[in-house]
């Protein structure tokens, strides 16, 4: 029953969108194109930003940069219970997705994902947010430029997500 769901939630949902707009009498394919168009100048607004976060979390994983951090980090990060095999994919959460599931993945192949790391980092991956990524790119893209409390919302929300990755891994094991 939920394959079936699945498989015509699309099509349901691509023929009430055209059909309501049928009966508005909105011209669909125009509308349709207009809202391509808005897309595709989005994109080519956001592009330079979302090149510039990806090339310097390479540079920064390349050069030796986030070891070096998480070295000097893994003293603060031991009286928290983070464990130093994390504090990269910690960081690197808040700037980039692509690179923080590489690093899992990397945390994955040597300690094995059934293991505490593992399932720390799995929860950590679900239960944190790109908060840089998404600050830059989502009121970047919008032009607003006072943010107030959306940093420090964020940066909280995303060490109750860390948090609560390190205590359900361990109560899981």
């Amino acid at each position: 029953m939920i394959q079936w769901i699945s498989n015509m939630l699309v099509p349901l949902l691509v023929s009430y969108i055209v059909g309501f707009g049928l009966l508005s009498k909105r011209p669909v394919f125009d509308d349709f194109l207009a809202g391509a168009k808005e897309g595709m100048r989005m994109v080519a607004g956001i592009l330079p930003t979302l090149i510039g976060l990806m090339t310097a979390v390479g540079v920064m994983r390349a050069s030796g940069f986030l070891d070096a951090v998480s070295g000097y980090l893994s003293g603060p990060a031991s009286w928290l219970h983070l464990p130093a095999p994390l504090i990269p994919l910690t960081l690197v959460r808040l700037v980039s997705n692509s690179a923080a599931t590489g690093l899992a993945l990397d945390i994955f192949a040597r300690y094995g994902p059934d293991s505490f790391l593992g399932m720390a980092a799995s929860v950590m991956m679900s239960s944190t947010e790109t908060v840089f990524y998404c600050i830059s790119i989502y009121f970047g893209s919008v032009h607003v430029t006072k943010t107030r409390y959306v940093l420090p919302g964020a940066l909280f929300a995303t060490a109750a997500g860390i948090a609560a990755s390190i205590y359900m891994a361990f109560f899981t094991k």
